[in-house]
């Protein structure tokens, strides 16, 4: 027994007493091993349930208790407290460890065998959740957990729009997904408020609800990307000081940099682009050693220079991780006076830059490069548009004095960097890009798929090429980088893509770890496929997800063994991370890094996440603007295509505007089940197929900007729809052979001599019930003792 001093902290003691045990330990037990007297065991009450609360120790059989396993030590079986940081695209929760040692790398903890109550409904877990959790399985990659419990109630924030009533008013759901389905709110909460504001508030079981913030109307313009802003928690506003010092810049004196202002320079964008944060040169090699070769520059805007690491403002560019780009607004990562002024790359002004000069082979290979820090003034803004037509033979003013000097050699580079790229054979996946335009009043006008150009391309394979450059450069250098790391996709995924290319008479080459090549070949075969959109989404969902890491894999997609991204230091934090190794590494300057940075998988982590969350917010609001589109056709028939299916139902999209909406299983009978093995609905007595790719006539039932949703029904619900495929043209799978053969031998069985007999007889009287404990027939109740009741 061991004796407490009073003075001690009687926590760290009771801690300390069940880590050491080796065995769960009850509360008498503890209080005996720490010679606890009566009044000292009611604070042992108050603090063992304090430590369990926050996770420090775990209940098991009895009652028992046990200390969680202490941070960077967890093996499988151990507890960890863990926080939910995001849910991947399968719907899996992603977690951290709440405490781990920052000199070692912090594992990604995926939850398995989750109950319902933790994916569905008020309760279930968000992002930000805490909770215990047991290891079960360990790789390089990720860990495998399950759920132990929760270490707290989760403070739910929510957006519900108002509605005034006598009681005061009630907030409803912003959004199908959330768990809140709506909240009354007293008259006091509800001063000041107008119909259809959007409140953001927090939900609680000790405070109840607490509003935070009014985010603006329903009927505002710009109300779609303010709701994705409020519920993703983007951070929009620059505190004055980061606004001071982006105001305070100012372009740098020549001085130690290179002089690249008599170079012509030019900058292409698109025609709404209001940042130029690239701008590129090229020229014929003269070396005759690289015969046919090519001499080119690729200019970056030097944020380096401006955002001053550890200052107010590099700290808020770092929370934001990168811009968010919605269709009718831009959410910046660094204030205006920097990303659309002094690093913004303006014709016939002197900017900051950093430039990587490269020599490139006739082939398109990557010969020599250098980078340097230097001061150049752009020549011309392009557009797109303007130089494809250029190339076209559709000169202006100002590309006509631009056409041999400039554009002519861009455009040899580009042709011989494409023979670079189709001899590594990177994954050319044609993925649609949206446009969506509106009217002077803010209103969606239509949707377009935005045209793609020769000239992207021409820019797309010079900024991978200076990206590569950087990445290669850094390596040389044996400093650390910041990698854009693509890894292989993941067996399954790969042999469910398989599975349903089966159902379409498709294969892809038989190789355990297919290459980009033999995805490639799959999409020349579908090239003229009427399901060529589908099986291009299709290799699109089977390819792992890329982001940032400190530990080069490689980038898949792009067949490239070493990359990092370096040209858009405006938009990406991850840039910026790349522009100060380069400046330490080549002793380019005093505002890189003075050491070594050695905390670059946390960064790459936190902006993997950022990087994320935009995507999520940009999906979001571009989803609403197509909603609002096709709001004025609730009840018309539309052609649709099925993008995607799961036990409840379908999912549908219409190809004109890409807005996608769903049609649930009651809508298509009770005829159909689901086939989980095939993604599809297959309709036993109807012999009728739904499977993805399949184009379905489907009555637009209701269109929700708010809750950001479209429901659909089948336009022929009664009867099998003409578009789908009947079960006899498919081929079959075993379970599908067993299924016919079962139902064609429970026929047989019912025409039989012996069952028509059976079933043409006459039905024989029922005998009366007669009462218990009597002889005689009497009242046809059955009756039991009271015992047996």
């Amino acid at each position: 027994m061991k004796k407490i001093n009073p003075n001690t902290d009687l926590r760290q003691e009771i801690l300390k007493t069940i880590q050491s045990s080796t065995h769960p330990l009850n509360k008498n037990q503890i209080a005996k091993m720490l010679g606890l007297k009566a009044d000292q065991r009611i604070i042992l009450k108050q603090v063992l349930k304090e430590l369990y609360s926050t996770g420090n120790v775990v209940r098991g059989k009895r009652r028992r208790l046990t200390a969680e396993t202490p941070a960077g030590t967890a093996n499988i079986g151990d507890i960890i407290a863990v926080e939910v940081i995001d849910v991947d695209e399968d719907g899996d929760f992603l977690t951290h460890p709440l405490e781990w040692p920052e000199d070692q790398k912090m594992p990604l903890i995926r939850l398995v065998n989750l109950r319902p109550s933790y994916t569905q409904g008020r309760s279930g877990l968000e992002i930000t959740s805490k909770l215990m959790s047991r290891i079960v399985h360990q790789t390089p990659n990720e860990w495998h957990a399950t759920v132990i419990r929760r270490l707290e109630k989760d403070q739910k924030t929510h957006l519900g729009i108002f509605s005034p009533n006598r009681h005061g008013g009630y907030l409803s759901s912003c959004n199908r997904k959330d768990t809140f389905n709506g909240a009354h709110i007293h008259h006091e909460q509800a001063k000041g408020l107008k119909p259809g504001d959007v409140i953001k508030f927090t939900t609680n079981n000790a405070d109840g609800l607490k509003i935070i913030a009014r985010v603006g109307n329903i009927e505002d313009h710009h109300i779609f990307s303010e709701l994705a802003i409020a519920s993703l928690d983007i951070p929009y506003e620059f505190s004055p000081e980061a606004v001071k010092i982006a105001k305070a810049g100012k372009v740098p004196p020549l001085g130690k940099r290179t002089d690249y202002r008599s170079v012509d320079f030019v900058t292409i964008d698109g025609e709404d682009a209001r940042d130029f944060d690239d701008a590129v040169w090229a020229e014929a090699d003269s070396d005759p050693a690289n015969l046919n070769g090519w001499r080119a520059l690729v200019a970056i805007a030097d944020v380096s220079h401006y955002v001053q690491i550890g200052s107010v403002l590099d700290k808020e560019a770092y929370q934001r991780g990168n811009s968010v780009y919605f269709p009718d607004r831009v959410v910046p990562m660094l204030p205006e006076g920097l990303s659309n002024n002094l690093c913004s790359l303006r014709p016939n002004e002197d900017r900051a830059c950093m430039v990587i000069e490269m020599t490139i082979t006739a082939a398109g290979k990557l010969k020599s490069h250098r980078v340097q820090r230097g001061l150049m003034r752009s020549k011309a803004r392009l557009t797109y548009l303007q130089v494809q037509k250029a190339l076209d033979g559709q000169l202006d003013d100002t590309t006509e004095v631009l056409k041999d000097t400039v554009i002519k050699p861009l455009f040899g580079v580009y042709q011989s960097l494409l023979k670079a790229r189709a001899e590594r054979g990177t994954l050319d996946l044609e993925v649609p890009e949206r446009q969506i335009l509106f009217d002077d009043n803010g209103n969606v006008k239509d949707i377009v798929i935005r045209e793609r150009f020769d000239s992207h391309k021409l820019i797309e394979e010079l900024m991978i090429a200076a990206n590569v450059a950087a990445a290669k450069t850094l390596i040389a250098k044996n400093w650390p980088c910041l990698f854009r790391v693509h890894d292989k996709p993941d067996t399954m995924r790969v042999e469910n893509l398989r599975q349903l290319l089966k159902q379409l008479k498709l294969g892809l080459a038989k190789s355990t770890s297919p290459e980009p090549r033999h995805f490639n070949a799959l999409l020349h075969e579908v090239q003229n496929h009427k399901y060529k959109r589908m099986i291009n989404d299709l290799v699109l969902r089977s390819q792992s997800q890329a982001k940032y890491n400190p530990e080069n894999v490689g980038h898949f997609g792009l067949s490239l063994a070493h990359y990092a991204h370096f040209t858009s230091p405006i938009r990406r934090y991850s840039d910026l991370i790349v522009h100060r190794c380069l400046i330490s590494a080549l002793n380019l300057g005093d505002d890189g890094y003075n050491d070594k940075p050695d905390n670059l998988d946390k960064l790459g982590e936190h902006i993997s996440q950022t990087e994320r969350v935009a995507a999520q917010a940009e999906r979001q609001v571009s989803d609403r603007y197509a909603i609002s589109f096709v709001i004025d056709k609730v009840g018309e028939t539309m052609n649709t295509v099925i993008v995607g299916a799961n036990r409840v139902g379908l999912f549908v999209e219409i190809p004109a505007s890409g807005a996608q909406g769903f049609i649930p299983k009651h809508n298509l009978g009770s005829d159909f089940q689901f086939d989980e093995q095939n993604h599809r609905f297959i309709g036993r007595r109807s012999n009728t197929i739904y499977q993805l790719g399949d184009k379905v006539d489907a009555l637009l039932v209701e269109a929700d900007v708010i809750t950001n949703s479209l429901s659909f029904r089948l336009a022929n619900f009664n009867s099998a729809d003409k578009s789908a495929k009947t079960y006899k043209d498919k081929p079959k799978s075993a379970r599908d052979y067993a299924i016919a053969r079962r139902e064609k031998k429970a026929k047989e069985n019912r025409q039989t001599p012996e069952n028509k007999a059976l079933l043409s007889a006459p039905t024989p009287p029922e005998k009366p019930l007669v009462k218990a404990g009597r002889k005689t027939p009497g009242r046809t109740r059955k009756t039991t003792s009271p015992r047996k009741r």
